[in-house]
């Protein structure tokens, strides 16, 4: 990375965090660049080795393109121009001249100052690539419309000028138009590529739909995909947000259809260059402004209040915080065996710190022997807002224990916490009933640390055999685990029950239909 640039992105950060958050960053920099090296390099030759093992050899290619489909759709691929790099557009082209599936059209809207010979002889090479040149630069969202409006397809691909597609690309997508028919929004996994085009890196593969995962970061960015009436319905790209115009246009196409596909294949080259943002994450800050306008229209439309802001230290994140709803009781419970310092600290920390104040806390005593437990009870039953209950049968079943724990509380929420925890944010209980709230939310977890502040638990996911994992785990405060993952809010598998919120009614929807 140029020097220059790395003065720019300090001048970026200090503006914007100050001097003691820049400090921080270029540390976390340091340490991923540095410490994190060897594993670094580690990854990229697993990497080499997944490329080699899961993509199409020759042979494959070559019956890729016999292969005769039902449907047989046309992709208008759609790329804004402006002061293009020749070299990369060229290549671009060839990348699509040696699709195994042939029905596109490449659509470019030039908004540079002056044409470009180079790039005139290039776009000759094929009759499928349709040109304009605008007279002027209408922006990323206006430069995107213009050549919109030259899509003939029955699918319209966004791709950036700089970038490039594999060769069996366009054969993946209509051979999964094929198996769904009705599918009206795909999107696909994507790496990074280096400007000359010889090493392949950084793969990212992405969860399947997951709506709160978006509205914390576009995670699906490249390559998407639109149904011609889906994004006829959608009229377009708005200039209110370019930077982040392909997350608007994203985030109002999920408000208008379901029928959403991902396809866990690497179907895009995101290209690294000295000017592109995935070099330099920080080339274009209005663009995460842009990213809150864009969250904070999609939730006016969905009619949910709520307020959007940065996530932290991380670009391209968001935090997502939901207006609660009335004034709900939450009952937080806590399953205790003697333990009692452990207890006291937990309790305290909720006492002392929580600043929603419509909560009970349910000690739910389980066969503690310590009279000095007891003890404890008494005087922490003066507080109002604390309770123990008896739960007399013997042995530990903790789903039982949770269970009477809910019958005898009559908060509209139910927190399950462990005695062993200890509260970090002040806003928690608004933070958990805000999501909770929703109908489309069945539980709802937390950033759990050890007292060494690496992650405990960052959600659960189902994988291979159906057997189930804590995710992140023992991955150090401050430093940042994949794509970001574990600073985004995400829809997951499950949550630990360490530290789970839900509403009443799911536990007796359970008990009744379960």
């Amino acid at each position: 990375m140029k020097i220059k640039n790395v003065i720019s992105i300090i001048k970026i950060y200090l503006k914007q965090y100050g001097f003691v958050k820049t400090i921080k960053k270029v540390f976390q920099v340091l340490y991923r660049k540095i410490i994190g090296r060897k594993d670094y390099a580690n990854q990229s030759q697993r990497y080499q080795k997944w490329i080699k093992n899961n993509e199409p050899s020759i042979q494959e290619l070559e019956k890729q393109k016999e292969e005769k489909f039902k449907i047989t759709p046309k992709f208008s691929i759609i790329v804004p121009m402006y002061n293009t790099p020749v070299k990369y557009f060229a290549e671009l082209v060839e990348s699509l001249i040696k699709q195994t599936y042939s029905n596109w059209e490449l659509c470019l809207a030039d908004g540079s100052i002056e044409k470009n010979k180079e790039l005139e002889e290039i776009i000759s090479k094929d009759n499928r690539i349709k040109y304009k040149f605008l007279n002027e630069n209408k922006g990323i969202a206006g430069n995107t419309n213009a050549a919109l409006e030259m899509a003939t397809g029955d699918y319209i691909a966004l791709v950036d000028h700089d970038d490039l597609i594999p060769p069996f690309c366009l054969y993946q997508i209509t051979k999964a138009i094929n198996e769904n028919e009705e599918v009206e929004f795909i999107y696909t996994d994507e790496d990074k590529i280096s400007g000359d085009s010889l090493k392949r890196y950084d793969p990212h593969f992405k969860p399947d739909f997951s709506i709160d995962t978006l509205r914390s970061n576009n995670y699906i960015t490249h390559l998407s995909v639109f149904k011609k009436e889906l994004m006829h319905k959608l009229e377009g790209f708005r200039d209110k947000y370019d930077g982040a115009q392909d997350y608007d246009i994203i985030l109002r196409a999920v408000e208008n259809t379901n029928r959403i596909l991902h396809i866990p294949k690497i179907l895009y080259h995101w290209r690294v260059h000295q000017n592109s943002t995935a070099m330099l994450s920080d080339a274009k800050p209005y663009a995460y402004e842009a990213g809150i306008r864009a969250i904070k229209d999609h939730l006016e439309r969905q009619r949910l209040k709520a307020n959007v802001t940065h996530g932290g230290d991380m670009h391209g994140v968001y935090e997502v915080e939901y207006e609660v709803e009335s004034h709900p009781k939450v009952s937080i419970l806590i399953p205790n065996k003697d333990s009692i310092s452990l207890l006291k600290k937990c309790i305290n920390s909720i006492l002392q710190l929580t600043t929603y104040q419509n909560y009970e806390i349910i000690i739910i005593e389980n066969n503690s022997e310590k009279e000095e437990t007891f003890e404890y009870y008494k005087q922490i039953e003066k507080n109002e807002k604390v309770k123990v209950i008896y739960y007399k049968q013997k042995g530990f079943n903790y789903s039982k224990i949770i269970n009477y724990g809910v019958k005898n509380c009559d908060g509209d929420f139910v927190m399950q916490l462990n005695s062993d925890t200890k509260l970090l944010t002040p806003t928690w209980l608004e933070k958990f009933i805000g999501f909770a709230q929703r109908k489309d939310i069945g539980a709802v977890g937390a950033r759990l640390y050890y007292k060494d502040k690496s992650i405990q638990h960052a959600g659960i996911e189902i994988a291979i055999l159906g057997l189930a994992d804590n995710l992140f785990t023992k991955t150090p405060k401050g430093i940042h685990a994949y794509f970001g993952r574990e600073c985004t809010t995400r829809n997951v598998s499950a949550v630990t029950g360490a530290c789970l919120f839900t509403k009443k009614s799911v536990y007796e929807e359970v008990r009744l239909y379960g």
